[in-house]
């Protein structure tokens, strides 16, 4: 997980009939009693909160999606470098956490079922971002982001990795990451993904003080964050940034996503 600080099924109504009567009668009892045992394991039973409405995902396990201490509202986002959506909403979602102050708390999801070189991108992200510097590993991966289509291999990456440390004029490593330590973290971050239930990338949050709203169309993402601020004490602060948003119209391209490959049986 990178942290950020000074930078966020239509069910047919079932027909009873005479033989599913008794049982429903008796479902009246059932069901609540199953809804808080379910709440109680920590399992998602509610429609998720999503703009445009009607959009959202069904996630499996919301309970990380918490606003950390003393902050008013976060993305919370997870991407994968190979991805064209990710590298579209990248820009916009970073333009937002200038704009708002907010934090940033981004996770890797490499879609390395599909993706042949996103997951040594994001270790050599976070190469940097421990051995170098945060900025450093920031502009890396807008460059990889902004350079995407042109790498297609993961010997275009290497050859792109290495102008890119040149043009820099850092030292690259012979090998990155010799003990495992940031190919674990990534694992970690895409085993959350897993957790939570993620079925594309990007997959963006806002977190509130009241809860989160996924993000499914980006051109939306200043709305949501207005909003979210909004649910706090009004702070001058938080009075200018909606000022400023209201006087200069968000991005308005859509943003498409990218589906994660079915699981192997």
């Amino acid at each position: 997980m990178d942290w950020v600080a000074d930078k966020i099924t239509d069910r047919v109504p079932m027909r009873l009939t005479p033989m599913n009567r008794p049982f429903a009668r008796r479902s009246f009892l059932i069901v609540p009693a199953l809804v808080a045992a379910l709440l109680l394991s920590g399992t998602s039973l509610m429609a998720q909160n999503a703009v445009p409405a009607g959009t959202g995902d069904s996630f499996k396990d919301t309970t990380p999606l918490k606003l950390p201490a003393g902050q008013r509202a976060a993305i919370y986002e997870f991407e994968d470098l190979e991805c064209p959506a990710c590298a579209h909403a990248f820009p916009i979602v970073h333009t937002a956490v200038d704009r708002y102050k907010i934090a940033l708390i981004r996770h890797d999801y490499p879609l390395f079922e599909i993706h042949v070189w996103s997951t040594i991108a994001a270790i050599t992200a976070r190469y940097l971002q421990d051995k170098v510097s945060p900025g450093d590993a920031e502009q890396y991966r807008r460059d990889v982001f902004q350079n995407q289509t042109a790498i297609s291999s993961k010997d275009d990456l290497a050859n792109f990795t290495k102008r890119w440390f040149d043009a820099h004029h850092q030292q690259m490593p012979f090998v990155t990451d010799p003990s495992g330590r940031f190919a674990a973290e990534v694992q970690a971050d895409r085993t959350l993904g897993d957790r939570i239930g993620l079925k594309k990338t990007p997959t963006i949050f806002v977190l509130a003080p009241k809860g989160w709203t996924q993000v499914t169309d980006i051109t939306q993402l200043y709305t949501v964050i207005d909003a979210a601020l909004l649910q706090t004490p009004d702070k001058p602060a938080v009075k200018a940034a909606v000022k400023a948003r209201a006087t200069k119209a968000a991005p308005t391209a859509k943003t498409a996503v990218h589906k994660t490959a079915p699981s192997a049986k």
